[in-house]
């Protein structure tokens, strides 16, 4: 996120990307196929302008129209490719996720924060299919997740407190801690403890332990987590089983990073 000193002047930004660019963003798993004036209310461009916006993506490839509804297609997937082929950290990530994972026969990822959201950069699955969430390119809720739930931890205090002013935490499921009181506990118990455990919040039957990725100058830049599937695995015993072994990959990659 921009500093003060790096917010750029209105007349430097090219306002079309930035509404087209909302318009592709509109489109999520629960709105795969919008109508115009679906976009223009989520957008909130005007009808005439969410229009000239689709027309254009569909001109690109981006989009395809069908009995007046817009829906988009696999070229927006060339976006995110751009990201995981250029950017450093996936590229280092993944083979020792890799290992990781083949190590504990587990899926494991590594996470971003983007705002208040987690973002998947990096998965390996390991033969276990434990969650669709696990994937590069999926984003969840920060707060309920352990990659999140470290990775909001390794925050200031005062950022800390300003997410927790904010968040407004739902139950996904029976388990999910929605009092931003608890939360606020959480956070502080990683925070203590370097690692972050997550019983059945986001999705019943998924358990989540999750550590800090640091780069050489010491600095958090994404968390690491293993997921196993609640039924083969009680919550008590994933630190002694899983921990050591995220401890090696997490050292190794802090001195590639």
């Amino acid at each position: 996120m921009a500093t003060a000193q790096e917010i750029p002047l209105e007349r430097d930004l090219v306002a079309g990307l930035e509404k087209g660019l909302k318009v592709i963003e509109a489109f999520d798993q629960e709105r795969s196929r919008l109508t115009i004036a679906e976009v223009a209310e989520a957008t909130g461009l005007t009808r005439a302008a969410a229009r000239r916006y689709l027309i254009t993506l569909t001109h690109l490839g981006y989009m395809r129209h069908e009995n007046k509804l817009f829906s988009l297609t696999p070229a927006v997937l060339r976006l995110g490719q751009s990201y995981l082929h250029s950017a450093r950290l996936p590229r280092i990530a993944q083979p020792l996720l890799y290992r990781l994972a083949y190590s504990l026969g587990e899926a494991a990822s590594v996470g971003v924060l983007d705002h208040d959201q987690l973002v998947c950069v990096a998965a390996v699955s390991a033969g276990q299919l434990v969650s669709a969430t696990l994937q590069p390119g999926t984003r969840v809720p920060a707060w309920c997740t352990a990659n999140g739930r470290m990775l909001l931890a390794s925050l200031p205090q005062a950022q800390i407190e300003a997410y927790l002013e904010r968040a407004q935490p739902e139950g996904i499921t029976q388990h999910t801690i929605v009092s931003r009181e608890r939360l606020a506990l959480e956070i502080a118990r990683s925070r203590a403890q370097g690692y972050a455990l997550v019983d059945q919040e986001l999705e019943l039957g998924l358990r989540t332990i999750a550590v800090p990725l640091k780069n050489f100058r010491g600095e958090v830049v994404a968390a690491m987590n293993v997921s196993v599937h609640a039924g083969r695995l009680p919550i008590g015993q994933m630190v002694e089983r899983c921990l050591p072994a995220m401890i090696k990959i997490q050292v190794e990659l802090g001195a590639l990073l």
